[in-house]
């Protein structure tokens, strides 16, 4: 008996030891990892990479620019389905537990022995809030050590944090596969939507993407991504979470996702979106860029937008087609699968409705083409295989530039296509209307250009068009290419003249002259007709048939300086060289710039800043930049509406030119648009005024023109300059190009004339001498604006001196003419 109590004895004595022993060296264990464990506390402070958005003016969304492509989103937005989704797959007892699984991670020990030596990756057991400390503090190294050092990370968070702030770290923080980080990007990357709209099935594949996204690809694994899917999907139901009904539906729903791009989400809105992207990065640097979570309002306005880009793309495909058909893109061996070959071929993807296509077959009535297929999200090339028909009428523009047929109007679709040819087609059109199964062959053009549209009051870009196809060039010609304007620079000089006493009766002399340019080199301008002068010639007419010799010795008369000083104010030049030369134009520029200079000559003279971004605020909601500085006196209302006068905006903006100028020259280019180099935008039906410019050797052809509330600017020209064709000019290229914008932009706007200044006088005068009309003269007169003390003399002692002509009454005018047609100098006369 002695003997059995002391061996329970020395056995209780033993194992308190070792259970000390143990103690001390857990404790031990403990402290060793603990003194290495990093700060939790920055957890409080996380400010995770955000990606940031861009949107329009209608909140549709631009663009979106990240590293990692992450939507912060507060636990409290995270619906209810959503959160069961991720408990159900991941941690069940989340809210129960004190940051560790003790049954799971025995079941993870046993696991382990029973796989030692097997080369298997050690099944996991953490929970949520160790797959915070993993994900935050420590690294994906598979060790005894980090596992330690995760769980006792795991205690102290739970200790510090609430559970909500826990899972609100770990549903933002979770890599999903596709580069999307966190629920709120992967609900919009894999389906298109926000997490508020996610069916059961949706939620439940993205719960069981955090293990290993890229095992359950929805498309390149998808039998494995489903069974995953119903796994979860059963847990859900087993937690009492969703009803049996509900869990059966969404076990039959298919899975289908919709891949989004990164990328412009605006139709046409690629060049806008990119010169965002760049205007941020200048501006806050690279890592706010892709990680600041900034929300940028822009300025586009997309109905604008895909005008202008509709209106530019047909007018350089319409001049492009007139050259005539280069040929196919390259031959393709049909002896095999054509459709995979043909998927291998880059083809542009913004060129909507046209499709890459390869010719099957020919005959004389028409082609037999093949589409290109469409590839899968995994990359797979698609099965299906997509035909039509090219019919005569669909070539009928493709004449030869070589060969038998050259310069002739094809009679047979197999004078231009053969089989193996790869082209480019799209639909066509009939009477307005699509024909079925029939296309029509397309050429990526070789000419280029560059649109720009702004609001001339704020100098907000509204639109911009910068080139055919961002796929095919990234270089934006709206704002990077500098080319010369050409006779759209001669209103700055007619401006400075205007401000300093001239007028558009002011009398100029057409006729050849000769610069001596020094060291025997004469400079003799031309106009563009060649040999026609007009001897004495108005200002205003002068303008409107853009005489060059006209605007030389105009520049001659004020002086290259002070011509200089105007282009430097409107933001065309930083520095003119003092050569008459550029006086017409001979200087580089910008589409932008030439608009922001036409939108201060629409806005009575006030200085614009052109601007593609309207406000930026950062994560939080703070507004860290603001486009319009004006300031607002009385909008503050504290305590409501007490019948306080009304608000009122303070307009510090320089006057860059005095507004009667500025009114002046929109009448003078009024007349270019009814009776000038314009007259293609008379079509537009509503007060248009605006100047073409055609650049030496017909390189550029330009049109700048605005209405009261719309400014358009645009080039057309090859990125290596050369001659558009011998017969070029911006009346015919350019401006109608203008036209057809101007048409959609306009179509639903009233006709509202150019707002008169105070102060300006219109007076009849004769539209080819610029004296004052006689008493009973209506043919060749003209509606002059004149500031106070400039109207012609009274040649008849019976009429008032002074009097202002402003209905053509006084002078026996009809009040039916037309005021466009007699401010543009016709009234019979032309």
């Amino acid at each position: 008996m002695k003997f059995l109590l002391r061996f329970f004895g020395f056995l209780f004595t033993a194992g308190t030891i070792l259970f000390l022993a143990g103690l001390a060296a857990v404790a031990g264990l403990i402290w060793h990892f603990s003194k290495d464990l990093p700060d939790y506390s920055q957890l409080q402070d996380y400010e995770p990479p955000v990606m940031t958005r861009v949107h329009a003016v209608d909140g549709s969304l631009l663009g979106e620019y990240a590293k990692e492509r992450r939507l912060y989103l507060p636990i409290q937005a995270v619906p209810k389905l959503v959160i069961n989704a991720f408990l159900a797959a991941e941690d069940k007892n989340f809210y129960e537990h004190g940051g560790i699984d003790y049954t799971g991670m025995a079941r993870a020990g046993v696991a382990y022995i029973q796989n030692y030596g097997s080369n298997r990756r050690p099944q996991g057991a953490s929970t949520i809030t160790q797959q915070v400390a993993k994900n935050f503090l420590l690294t994906n190294e598979v060790s005894f050590a980090r596992k330690i050092k995760e769980a006792l990370l795991a205690m102290r968070i739970e200790k510090t944090y609430s559970k909500d702030k826990i899972l609100e770290l770990y549903l933002n923080e979770i890599y999903l596969g596709l580069g999307a980080y966190g629920i709120a990007a992967a609900s919009l990357v894999y389906f298109d939507k926000s997490v508020n709209e996610l069916t059961v099935a949706e939620a439940s594949y993205l719960a069981a993407l955090p293990k290993m996204p890229a095992s359950l690809h929805p498309v390149r694994n998808r039998a494995r991504a489903v069974e995953r899917r119903n796994y979860v999907i059963d847990r859900l139901q087993e937690n009492g979470w969703i009803t049996a009904a509900d869990a059966d539906k969404a076990r039959k729903e298919p899975l289908t996702v919709t891949n989004r791009s990164n990328g412009a989400h605006t139709f046409a809105g690629e060049y806008f979106s990119e010169e965002v992207r760049r205007d941020i990065f200048e501006r806050y640097g690279e890592k706010k860029l892709y990680e600041g979570g900034l929300s940028v309002r822009t300025t586009l306005d997309p109905k604008i937008q895909v005008m202008a880009r509709k209106a530019m793309v047909a007018g350089l495909v319409n001049y492009d087609e007139q050259q005539g058909y280069r040929g196919a893109i390259q031959k393709l061996d049909l002896t095999s699968d054509w459709g995979v070959k043909l998927a291998e071929i880059k083809s542009l993807s913004d060129i909507s409705p046209w499709r890459m296509a390869v010719v099957l077959e020919t005959s004389d009535q028409s082609a037999r083409i093949g589409f290109q297929p469409s590839r899968e999200l995994g990359g797979a090339i698609s099965k299906q295989r997509e035909t039509g028909i090219v019919t005569v009428d669909g070539v009928r523009w493709a004449r030869a530039l070589s060969g038998p047929y050259k310069g002739k109007t094809p009679t047979a679709v197999s004078q231009v296509l053969q089989p193996g040819d790869v082209i480019y087609a799209d639909p066509l059109y009939k009477d307005g209307q699509p024909v079925e199964g029939q296309y029509r062959l397309r050429q990526i053009p070789e000419v280029s250009g560059a649109m720009v549209v702004m609001d001339p009051h704020t100098g907000r870009v509204l639109a911009m068009v910068g080139g055919f196809s961002f796929d095919q060039s990234q270089f934006n010609r709206a704002t990077q290419a500098y080319r010369q304007p050409g006779s759209t620079f001669k209103p700055i000089v007619y401006s400075s003249a205007l401000d300093n006493g001239y007028t558009g009766s002011t009398m100029m002399i057409d006729a050849p002259i000769e610069i001596d340019q020094g060291q025997g080199n004469i400079w003799r301008p031309e106009n563009f007709s060649t040999g026609k002068y007009q001897g004495q010639v108005t200002l205003r007419n002068a303008l409107r048939q853009s005489l060059n010799t006209v605007t030389v010795r105009l520049a001659q008369d004020i002086g290259m300086p002070l011509i200089g000083e105007y282009a430097r104010r409107f933001g065309v030049y930083d520095e003119l060289p003092n050569y008459l030369s550029y006086a017409l134009g001979a200087g580089e520029t910008t589409a932008m710039r030439m608009v922001t200079a036409y939108s201060m000559l629409a806005n009575g003279g006030r200085r614009v800043k052109p601007t593609l971004i309207d406000r930026i605020q950062d994560r939080y909601g703070h507004t860290i930049f603001k486009h319009d500085q004006r300031e607002c006196r009385g909008c503050d209302a504290p305590g409501g509406w007490k019948n306080q006068p009304e608000p009122q905006l303070i307009d510090r903006r320089e006057q860059v030119l005095d507004s009667m100028t500025a009114y002046q020259i929109t009448e003078l280019m009024e007349g270019v648009v009814q009776a000038g180099t314009g007259t293609a935008l008379k079509d537009v039906g509503k007060p248009v005024a605006g100047k073409t410019g055609t650049t030496n050797e017909a390189k550029d052809a330009w049109f700048v023109g605005f209405s009261p509330d719309l400014v358009v600017g645009l080039y057309v020209g090859y990125d290596k300059p050369r001659s558009l064709g011998r017969n070029a000019q911006a009346g015919h290229t350019a401006a109608p190009i203008a036209r057809d914008f101007l048409k959609l932009a306009l179509a639903d706007k009233p006709a509202t004339p150019f707002k008169q200044p105070v102060g300006i006088r219109l007076v009849l005068v004769d539209a080819k001498t610029g004296q004052r009309a006689a008493p009973g003269q209506n043919r060749g007169v003209v509606l002059e604006a004149f500031k106070p003390g400039q109207a012609p003399p009274v040649n008849d002692p019976g009429m008032v001196a002074g009097t202002d002509v402003i209905d053509g009454t006084q002078q026996g005018i009809s009040p039916d003419a037309d005021r466009a047609v007699m401010r543009s100098g016709t009234g019979g006369l032309y």
